[in-house]
């Protein structure tokens, strides 16, 4: 579609382009995030930030980015939007999501990050970052009312606008954690990194080491791979079995492609489920209220081990504004999905070190506390685990199904007034799970059983996908249950 030098209203743009907000930035096809769309979406947020938190033209706003293919060209688009509203682009490189985003808190300026996470290279995004944090639905809201201008972005003009790469955001991004965690905490571990195609791979091998682990590196990749910490492909299954049969590893670690949710495993290669993780995670730093979305694992309540859990819908921006309710609380705050993403909204102080908060999904303090935790205690991975009320999870997707469709299958389980219709429910998953007893539209549909089970539905807010979720008492039933469920979803196609 033609943009230079013409006016665009961001909301019709996202129509006319395909490129919207989702649940964690806007999102879209790379071949639809052309350099005018990218551009405008980039105006539209500074003009946000220049109106709601006073940027002004000679500021700085930091730019990272991922690995995948098309990262650098809509990083120069960026840059070229922070130029045309008279900031200065700083480039961050190469790094994690949550690094760029504790650069842009640290010099109290926007800080933007290009990734698609852990969906396919041919999808891209940007994230945008407040100088407090990630931006939320209201910023969202107020960006799409927005109107820019498009100048004509020249090859040559994208060619200039990105500086050289400043190493200053990834070192401060290390020495956060090895800080915090001291040198030799994690000596006498050996850890196996997954690398494949995650920015994260170098700085991820690089804290380990100062920590004193024996790092090895495993199965690096220069194609990108779709790491979903959310739904783990078969094949990574069964690498991580046999790495850690094969290397005596403690542990394998790794993140999604931008490094937000992480991926540890036991010393038997056997992948934790994100939200199993971050409840050992909210142990550690020894917080007192925990956020976390509808979809993440009942253990953390039957646990007791919290003054306060408050669930919300699924996204880092509703655990943020959940995060915010808790603050006036009082104690320490912390948040994280069931895709293993950690946010810290309080200090932490621990050993005579305090960590400062990162309102931002991350995956490196999860890996590194996970780790130290199991130092510490002379015990393994799963030992941590086994000391957690025994409730499973399992989750997939369904790729390529039009979020329409998902909504309509939704909508068939729901009374006019927005209930749960028992009937509807029963006649599709009683067989599988028995009788409706509870049931919560906070987001998506999540169905409780009188037999404990759990099935929870949910289009995806990134891409054309149908997620569903499920709990049950063993691990080994609750992925039963997973595929009798997607089997179901897949024949109403």
């Amino acid at each position: 579609m033609p943009m230079g030098n013409q006016q665009h209203r961001i909301a019709e743009l996202m129509t006319a382009s395909g490129v919207g907000f989702g649940t964690s930035g806007a999102r879209g096809r790379v071949v639809d995030m052309t350099p005018g769309v990218c551009f405008a979406y980039t105006r539209a947020f500074l003009d946000h930030m220049r109106d709601a938190f006073g940027w002004k033209a000679g500021e700085a706003v930091a730019i990272a980015g991922d690995l995948r293919p098309s990262t650098p060209g809509i990083m120069a688009a960026v840059a070229c939007a922070v130029r045309d509203a008279g900031g200065e682009p700083v480039n961050c490189g190469f790094i994690p999501s949550p690094a760029v985003a504790l650069y842009g808190i640290e010099q109290g300026i926007p800080a933007i990050m290009v990734t698609g996470s852990h969906i396919p290279d041919d999808r891209n995004g940007i994230k945008f970052n407040r100088p407090d944090g990630e931006i939320l639905k209201d910023d969202e809201a107020a960006i799409r009312e927005r109107t820019v201008t498009v100048p004509e972005l020249a090859p040559e003009a994208l060619a200039t606008c990105l500086p050289e790469a400043d190493d200053a955001a990834r070192a401060a991004y290390v020495r956060r954690y090895v800080r915090f965690f001291g040198a030799g905490a994690l000596a006498g571990q050996k850890v196996g990194v997954y690398e494949h195609s995650g920015v994260a791979r170098d700085l991820l091998a690089e804290i380990l080491g100062a920590l004193g682990a024996e790092v090895v590196r495993l199965a690096r990749s220069e194609t990108f791979i779709p790491v979903d910490t959310e739904a783990i492909r078969p094949e990574d299954v069964r690498l991580a079995r046999d790495w850690a049969a094969e290397q005596g590893l403690d542990a394998i670690v790794s993140t999604d492609g931008d490094a937000d949710r992480p991926l540890i495993s036991d010393e038997q290669g056997h992948w934790l489920r994100g939200d199993v993780a971050g409840i050992l995670c909210a142990r550690f730093l020894g917080v007192q209220r925990v956020v976390t979305p509808v979809s993440s694992n009942s253990a953390i309540e039957r646990c007791g081990g919290f003054e306060e859990v408050l669930r919300t819908r699924i996204g880092s921006p509703f655990v943020i504004a959940g995060m915010q309710q808790a603050l006036a609380r009082g104690g320490g705050v912390a948040g994280y999905e069931a895709n293993g993403g950690f946010l810290l909204a309080t200090p932490v102080t621990r050993n005579g070190r305090t960590l400062a908060p990162l309102p931002t999904r991350d995956a490196v303090i999860v890996i590194l506390a996970l780790l130290v935790m199991a130092a510490e205690r002379g015990e393994p991975i799963s030992a941590l685990v086994a000391d957690l009320p025994p409730r499973f999870t399992a989750s997939d997707r369904l790729k390529d199904f039009p979020t329409e469709r998902s909504r309509e299958i939704i909508a068939g389980l729901m009374t006019p007034d927005g209930q749960a219709d028992a009937g509807a429910v029963e006649a599709l998953f009683g067989d599988l799970a028995g009788r409706l007893v509870e049931a919560d539209a906070t987001d998506g549909l999540r169905l409780t059983f009188d037999s404990g089970e759990i099935i929870h539905l949910r289009p995806s807010g990134n891409a054309p996908e149908f997620r569903c979720y499920n709990e049950a008492d063993t691990p080994e039933r609750a992925a039963a249950l997973n595929a009798a469920c997607m089997e179901r979803l897949a024949g109403l196609r």
